[in-house]
């Protein structure tokens, strides 16, 4: 295949044959019964997720905790995220990505379910809910790898997959919030984290009955878990597409997904009403949901190239709040901003799952989700005193800003830009569904 863009100690074409043999074992293009199992989780966990800071503000504000407790709240789970991902991804390489997510999964029904009755009987202290915070970030760190290493085992079509599950994610986001909301009006606090602890409970039971391969690895054979470490590092830093890629991201990070959220909300509820806030937000889920659905349309040769031109537009929303414009143009600007993230998201993960050879995608996909997200609380961080000192709308617009030079840079990146699509393997004659029973042991 050709590859473009190849450098020394980079073997395209090499990772391409490794990819290759658990590709051709993924049966139907999408919709396999392991996919859909699959697909069912992520959509009823993210729409769990996007309950969680509702209900969490909601509670701790009704407690007297403030808006600096919440911040701590979700600050524990980011940092014990970005943290414990890397080790995540040696242990999901190792024991397998499917067990690591679904015991992550069992972790989280016991904190939301322990969350649920301190709030419930009015017991609430900080430290407790930081705590808890803590412990979901180590699940979330041991669940995340599985993410990227799990869909090229039960898809041949993984770009299919990928806009599928992006489409899902992000219309269960818009769902989350307003159940929440619903649920924090009519029952409590303590309700909405007892549906979220039962949201991963039958996340779970639904990646539980995945019947996929056991790892080629297992546990106690091979090199030790700080050997697994570096191999993965090593994996990581020989990809130039890949970690060049990551360093950029970072910068978006700081410029433009950081401040944006602190920012933007701000300056919509101030200027306009928290109703319009709502409705722009609604609009931001949806973009990324036609960006998804565009994905699986859209298949071009040159997936990052694809998504870099698509990436462009990321900044278009906090540019229209930049500019003060109005309500339309705001929503407008979401839905034009949340298109290019949704597309852009679908062809970098199957870039990255076509990329990478199994054996090591739990630990590479680990690498790059550590790096990317680490810069996220510092942007969020920066965002109050540098717009206190240059002006929250000159923010957002050096952000919108950032964005085309990112983009700029991601196109004069050779190894990114010729990187080439997998296309999907032609099914093989009488090879039936791994999902089968009689041909795939549970794994």
């Amino acid at each position: 295949m050709e590859h473009g863009g190849a450098e020394a100690g980079e073997e395209p074409d090499r990772d391409v044959a490794r990819v290759r043999e658990p590709l051709e074992e993924a049966g139907p293009r999408v919709w396999s019964r392991n996919f859909t199992l699959f697909f069912a989780a992520r959509a009823v966990a993210k729409t769990g997720d996007g309950m969680l800071p509702v209900a969490l503000a909601a509670g701790l504000l009704a407690h007297g905790m403030g808006a600096s407790g919440v911040g701590l709240a979700m600050a524990a789970f980011t940092v014990f995220f970005v943290g414990f991902v890397i080790f995540g991804g040696v242990f999901s390489d190792r024991w397998g990505a499917r067990w690591m997510m679904v015991a992550a999964d069992l972790v989280r029904v016991v904190t939301q379910g322990t969350a649920a009755v301190l709030f419930l009987t009015g017991h609430v202290v900080l430290w407790q809910i930081c705590l808890i915070g803590a412990v979901n970030g180590i699940a979330a760190g041991a669940f995340q790898p599985g993410v990227a290493s799990v869909v090229p085992r039960v898809v041949r079509d993984v770009q299919g997959a990928n806009g599928a599950i992006r489409t899902a994610e992000a219309l269960a986001m818009l769902i989350g919030p307003a159940v929440a909301g619903v649920l924090v009006a009519t029952v409590s606090a303590a309700g909405v984290f007892a549906v979220h602890a039962g949201t991963y409970a039958v996340g779970a039971l639904l990646l539980g009955l995945i019947r996929l391969r056991e790892p080629a690895r297992r546990r106690g054979e091979g090199p030790g878990y700080l050997a697994d470490l570096v191999e993965g590092w090593h994996e990581f830093r020989s990809r130039t597409w890949m970690w060049s890629v990551i360093l950029l991201w970072m910068v978006l990070m700081v410029t433009l997904w950081g401040p944006q959220i602190p920012l933007t909300s701000s300056e919509i509820i101030l200027g306009h009403g928290a109703q319009v806030y709502g409705l722009v937000s609604a609009a931001l889920g949806g973009g990324t949901a036609l960006g998804g659905v565009l994905a699986m349309r859209i298949r071009p040769r040159h997936p990052l190239r694809a998504g870099t031109i698509g990436l462009f537009g990321a900044g278009v929303y906090s540019v229209t709040v930049g500019l003060g414009l109005g309500a339309p143009w705001l929503a407008l600007g979401a839905v034009v901003s949340g298109t290019a993230m949704g597309f852009w998201g679908v062809m970098w993960m199957t870039s990255v799952q076509t990329r990478v050879p199994g054996p090591v995608l739990g630990r590479i996909h680990a690498y790059e989700v550590a790096g990317s997200v680490a810069m996220l609380p510092v942007g969020q961080a920066l965002a109050g005193p540098v717009a206190a000192v240059l002006g929250t709308r000159t923010v957002l617009l050096a952000g919108g800003v950032a964005t085309l030079l990112v983009g700029t840079a991601l196109l004069a990146l050779r190894p990114a830009r010729e990187l080439t699509a997998v296309s999907p393997p032609p099914p093989r004659p009488r090879d039936p569904d791994p999902s089968d029973r009689s041909s795939s042991p549970s794994g």
